[in-house]
């Protein structure tokens, strides 16, 4: 009923299985272990990429919203400035106009006076033509006062005729 154990074979087993524990310790438990660190390493190398290249990421986008506020800052400007050298020019063009027509205006009015006072020079020349012939015609003929009235009228009537 009760069994005895063999000694030798208890210590052998034992023994034995001391071994085989050591030899896979140093055999399968080291490398597995070392290969498990390992991947552990790369893993947390991953982990702190992944996470500085989310940080620059982050840091790229803060920038190129920033960038893009500039921008549509400047564009407004842009905007601003050519509307207003837009509303320069219009009266600047404008004020072109205008001292255009005052001097096209002075102009013509420079030459209706000279005009004028071409024709009274002319009138005047003819008239004193006229006046000589009357006087000429009077002296020719001696004639009565009737007569003379007649002749200037006459006279005067061919004046107006010719201007």
């Amino acid at each position: 009923m009760f069994q005895v154990f063999d000694w030798g074979t208890v210590l052998y087993q034992i023994t034995s299985f001391t071994v085989l524990i050591i030899l896979l310790g140093i055999f399968a438990i080291k490398p597995l272990l070392g290969v498990m660190q390992n991947r552990q390493n790369m893993i947390n190398d991953q982990i702190d990429s992944a996470e500085k290249n989310r940080k620059e990421a982050e840091k790229m986008i803060a920038d190129q919203k920033e960038e893009m506020k500039k921008a549509r800052v400047e564009a407004r400007e842009l905007i601003e400035n050519a509307k207003k050298a837009g509303e320069q020019q219009g009266q600047e063009i404008v004020r072109e106009a205008k001292a255009e027509a005052v001097r096209v205006q002075q102009q013509a009015l420079a030459e209706i006076r000279n005009e004028k006072e071409q024709a009274v020079t002319a009138l005047r020349e003819q008239v004193a033509s006229l006046s000589v012939l009357i006087a000429q015609k009077v002296i020719e003929k001696e004639l009565d006062a009737s007569e003379q009235d007649k002749l200037v009228q006459e006279y005067l009537k061919q004046a107006g005729e010719e201007l």
